[in-house]
């Protein structure tokens, strides 16, 4: 959410009946709006994640690929709850490995890798419900 669209629920709350605005987006922004006794809406508390100085949030975006979901679905890191994941931070892997599982509308769907590398970061846990496009996989 932008600065000017924080600023335009402010203006639109003045001229409304409501006392407390609390909204949770998607990306984990959190904004609670309240009016003061006077009537005057204030941002009471904006949580946003802290971002990186910007050269080195564009390094680590250069050297980092990232195996997103195809689909929507639930996430497993291994074809059986007994076995060992296909995969894990630190193993390295090659171009059309399966790296992980995601069953959606009762099909096992094995996710293979685009890239060759090392995984960095396992991004969900294992039962997990991904998204389309999220990320499941950090690879340099």
């Amino acid at each position: 959410m932008e600065y000017k669209e924080i600023k335009e629920l402010i203006k639109e709350m003045e001229s409304s009946n409501l006392s407390i605005l609390s909204l949770e987006l998607p990306d984990g922004l959190k904004i609670n709006i309240e009016k003061q006794n006077n009537g005057r809406p204030i941002l009471i508390d904006e949580k946003v994640p802290e971002p990186l100085p910007q050269k080195e949030e564009n390094k680590i975006q250069e050297d980092l690929k990232i195996i997103k979901a195809p689909m929507v679905g639930t996430f497993y890191a291994s074809n059986n709850p007994n076995k060992p994941p296909y995969v894990k931070s630190g193993d390295t892997i090659t171009k059309g490995q399966v790296v992980c599982i995601v069953e959606a509308m009762k099909l096992m769907n094995e996710i293979e890798s685009e890239f060759d590398g090392e995984i960095v970061e396992v991004c969900v846990k294992d039962g997990e419900t991904v998204g389309y496009g999220e990320p499941l996989f950090k690879i340099k």
